[in-house]
């Protein structure tokens, strides 16, 4: 059942989402070669309950960290460790924040230190598909039309698309109808209806869309092991328009000239 949300629900998702955004934001001061996805990981949770905030990751299913940990290969679902951040890796960082009730969902994909042009236009590409998912994410229009969009963006590129993990509604939840998959076709799928919020999230291989799944049950990788990337936002659908509830001001301002 896809849950419509009130103007009230929205507002006080709009503050759960900032508190993700700026969460990212801090995070983001500290993606540099050396530096452990556990102490990342630390970095998120302090600030989130600092702030007010649940770690909504944290404890999920029997999720070990606040972060969702995506290096170089790793699609989704990888766990914070001992891991030290080299030159040249990228990283993802999703992440869920639960305030006053309600969830807001976002990731970015941090490129650490110089990498490969190949990779760094992976990152442009996958986040630019996240707009052009957005933008289709309009009243009248179906979850076909958004997935469409990304799809169809990103394998003129020729890129791949993972088709086993997908967006997903938000709200009191983490995960909520509908299902917003990155692959479709158009005027299919659920109807976007004022009132409903959903988190898009692109998850795009440089190879094959082909993945496994880790021994943890949890860690999903690339099965021919090139890079994969991921960008997520928060949006809801009001009054015939399209808010994007979080945003990645604050990572960009740390980022500065290295912004995606």
């Amino acid at each position: 059942m896809i849950y419509l949300k009130t103007s009230e629900e929205i507002a006080l998702m709009r503050e759960a989402c900032n508190l993700v955004s700026r969460t990212l934001g801090e995070v983001a001061k500290w993606v540099t070669p050396g530096v452990t996805t556990l102490k990342l990981d630390t970095i998120a949770r302090e600030f989130i309950q600092d702030n007010g905030g649940k770690p909504a990751c944290l404890g999920y299913g029997g999720f070990p960290g606040t972060l969702c940990i995506e290096v170089n290969e790793v699609v989704v679902h990888g766990f914070p460790s001992n891991y030290a951040l080299r030159e040249g890796d990228i990283v993802g960082l999703d992440c869920v924040v639960e305030l006053n009730g309600y969830n807001g969902d976002q990731c970015y994909t941090f490129p650490v230190g110089e990498v490969s042009p190949e990779v760094m236009a992976l990152l442009k590409t996958t986040k630019e598909s996240l707009y052009k998912g957005i933008a289709a994410c309009k009243e009248g229009n179906r979850i076909g039309d958004i997935a469409n969009a990304v799809q169809t963006y990103c394998e003129r590129r020729g890129y791949s698309i993972v088709r086993e993990m997908c967006g997903h509604g938000i709200g009191r939840s983490m995960h909520e109808d509908p299902e917003v998959p990155n692959y479709g076709r158009k005027g299919m799928g659920a109807l976007i209806k004022n009132g409903m919020c959903i988190a898009i999230e692109p998850m795009v291989n440089m190879g094959k869309r082909n993945i496994v799944i880790g021994k943890d049950g949890w860690t999903c990788r690339t099965r021919d092991g090139q890079p994969s990337a991921h960008y997520e936002h928060t949006v809801a659908i009001m009054g015939g328009e399209t808010e994007i509830l979080t945003a990645f001001d604050y990572v960009d301002q740390v980022l500065g000239n290295n912004a995606i």
